[in-house]
């Protein structure tokens, strides 16, 4: 079982990077008039997530995502118990930066956002928002493996640039299709305080088949475990 220490790395890391993306989101409402759109969108989370990553990288891994989690798992990174103590980590990390933005901005700010729950577009099929957001945090996790697990990855020394740059380009390219949220945290988060609970079944399953399978795929096909 990780330690305590891990544990609130995990909730304020989810934090960051929850608070910077919500908060975004509702400054670029018209009623708070922010501007700045999907790339500050982007960047928000990108740049939330990179300082999170370096921050805490050495303490808990620096998972913040329960299909993250789930990934690692499903590659022995994690124990279970310690799995199940993360992801309520992050649940409460990705709450308590909803509740703070819900509290911080106007109430028609919250409401013409949803207070920033990732949803599907209006026209966009049950399959096209599952097929996305598998797309989308299968490329995550290979960023993560890639930069942050593999030895030859963590050699570079640039695993908090990487990971926050590949959600940036992540909600770029599927943020008008989805929501782009990769993180069953991240929608938790506003739609426990929201009360919405639209589509959220989808925004777990897919993320978490996308990252177990980008796991299952660095694990046994470009990870080196020969000896040096």
């Amino acid at each position: 079982m990780k330690g305590t220490s891990a544990l609130i790395a995990e909730f304020i890391g989810t934090f960051f990077l929850c608070f910077a993306g919500i908060a975004a989101i509702l400054n670029t409402t018209s009623v708070v008039g922010g501007g700045g759109g999907l790339v500050a969108i982007a960047l928000a989370h990108g740049l939330a997530l990179s300082v999170a990553v370096s921050a805490f990288g050495g303490v808990s891994g620096a998972h913040f995502n329960p299909a993250v989690t789930v990934g690692m798992l499903a590659t022995g990174r994690i124990g279970a118990g310690s799995a199940v103590a993360y992801v309520v980590s992050q649940l409460a990390g990705a709450t308590a930066a909803a509740e703070a933005c819900a509290m911080i901005f106007p109430a028609a700010a919250v409401a013409e956002a949803n207070l920033g729950i990732p949803l599907p577009a209006a026209w966009a099929s049950s399959g096209t928002v599952i097929g996305v957001e598998i797309i989308l945090t299968f490329l995550l996790m290979t960023a993560i493996f890639g930069a942050a697990v593999d030895p030859r990855g963590q050699a570079v020394k640039i695993g908090g640039f990487a990971i926050g740059l590949t959600v940036t380009f992540d909600i770029l390219a599927g943020g008008p299709v989805t929501g782009a949220s990769m993180n069953p945290a991240r929608s938790f988060g506003p739609a426990l305080i929201q009360g919405h609970w639209d589509w959220h079944g989808v925004y777990w399953v897919a993320p978490i088949v996308g990252a177990v399978l980008a796991a299952l795929v660095y694990h046994h096909l470009i990870l080196d475990r020969k000896p040096s």
